[in-house]
């Protein structure tokens, strides 16, 4: 549930706070869409950034997880012979 909250928030908050700026920005400067696209492109390689980061996170923390369960089975092979 943690990892689909982080990746829902790389998602959301960037994308959401893009459009809305964006829209802001063409608005004040009668410019649209060019500040709607660009920050709109701009979050989603923001967001994607994001995930990657959090996928390896957690990546990084399953093997080390497994790598820990190897260990302790090896130990136990090794306690009951």
């Amino acid at each position: 549930m943690t990892v689909f909250a982080e990746v829902t928030g790389w998602i959301v908050v960037p994308i959401v706070a893009a459009l809305f700026l964006g829209r802001y920005l063409d608005e004040k400067h009668n410019s649209a869409p060019w500040y709607y696209l660009t920050l709109t492109g701009l979050a989603f390689v923001i967001s994607c950034i994001g995930i990657v980061i959090v996928a390896g996170k957690y990546i990084r923390q399953i093997a080390k997880e497994n790598k820990q369960q190897k260990a302790k089975e090896k130990d136990e092979r090794s306690n009951n012979k």
